[in-house]
């Protein structure tokens, strides 16, 4: 195996919010330097504006044209905004920003795609001010999900602790319950294990489902959806080989420590899942895109517009977020060459075989 380090692509997400700040932060530490290979899609004089609030951060970079031209165990700044003729003001929605946002974007997932770089990060954007003719999409997982011709992609916040799905993404609440059905469900589980095993390296995953309606329905009492639809697509991912259980009351289900008995959780909606997720493991969460043919991952935090240019955003999430792009990586390399290896697929057969015995 080859010692290249790894080539982390890292956008700039809304340069109004506090994603570059935490860029600098993380990249302050010259330690970080020396284990991958940070390429940040950005403009030096945004740059100049986030570091000067800082006021006395130390962050140094190479300036390139290209990521083809990124250096080893330097932190390397692609200018993707050659005509930049705005400014950083810290805390304001604004179109020009989310343009900028979508330019960073575009730029890293094209090299990506070209396999100049490794694994992607994606700083916070502003869901409404980045919407254009070439950004028509909820987020982030939509757009990838689209650039990759795919469908079939899952919404993954993981944590040392605590791992929780979405069946249904970035839709009104008034509009979920006619979005959950038995088949995406199916799916999401599907992708859930799949991603487990391949990209976490977590063998044979327990998965808690959880209900849509207060306390999973009270047996139809107060919905039927988990008797019509939950239910019935988790005794089928049961018969498919998965370990899926539930469905639980959502608040008895966190409040009592349940999750802690599962390797994952599937929520049937975006706030369902990510409001616990953020309360136990904000910290050190991260928005990881499991299902796409690459490795993207993100902050589980927004711009933070309140706090913008402030120096006080906490950068633990992005460190997570680019250690977490960089593990599953070299797991799904791992799990590749695994499969490759005809020794090893042998001793699996041995050991069934002894089990058998």
């Amino acid at each position: 195996m080859s010692d290249q380090k790894i080539r982390v692509a890292i956008t700039s997400g809304d340069i109004n919010g506090v994603g570059l700040e935490t860029v600098i932060k993380v990249f302050s530490d010259p330690r970080m330097a020396e284990t991958i290979t940070p390429i940040i899609y950005a403009h030096p004089e945004v740059i100049k504006a986030h570091r000067k609030a800082l006021e006395g951060e130390e962050f140094q970079y190479n300036t390139i044209n290209t990521a083809s031209e990124a250096i080893a165990k330097k932190v390397n700044l692609v200018n993707v905004w050659k005509d930049f003729k705005g400014q950083v003001e810290f805390g304001k929605p604004d179109k020009e920003a989310g343009m900028f946002a979508f330019k960073s974007l575009e730029a890293a997932v094209n090299d990506l795609a070209a396999n100049k770089v490794d694994v992607l990060v994606t700083s916070p954007i502003n869901k409404d001010t980045i919407q254009s003719k070439d950004f028509d999409f909820p987020g982030h997982t939509e757009y990838l999900a689209k650039f990759a011709n795919t469908e079939k992609v899952l919404m993954f916040l993981v944590s040392d602790t605590l791992r929780v799905g979405i069946v249904t993404g970035h839709l009104p609440l008034k509009d979920v319950a006619q979005h959950i059905t038995k088949e995406r469900i199916l799916e999401k589980l599907r992708l859930m294990t799949e991603s487990l095993g391949k990209d976490f390296g977590v063998h044979r995953p327990k998965i808690a489902v959880l209900g849509l309606n207060p306390h999973a329905g009270d047996n139809g009492l107060l919905g039927s959806e988990e008797k019509d639809i939950i239910l019935p697509a988790v005794r089928e991912a049961n018969e498919k080989g998965m370990l899926a259980y539930g469905p639980f009351g959502a608040d008895g289900f966190f409040g009592s420590g349940g999750y802690k008995r599962y390797d994952a959780v599937l929520a049937m909606y975006h706030d369902q899942g990510l409001a616990p997720f953020k309360a136990l493991a904000f910290d050190n969460g991260v928005n990881f895109t499991a299902g796409l043919p690459v490795v993207r991952t993100s902050p589980d935090h927004g711009t933070c517009y309140d706090i913008a240019g402030k120096g006080i955003a906490d950068e633990s999430s992005l460190r997570a977020a680019i250690f977490t792009a960089c593990d599953v990586y070299m797991q799904r390399k791992n799990f590749r060459d695994y499969g490759l290896n005809p020794l090893r697929r042998q001793d699996v057969r041995d050991s069934k075989d002894d089990q058998r015995e």
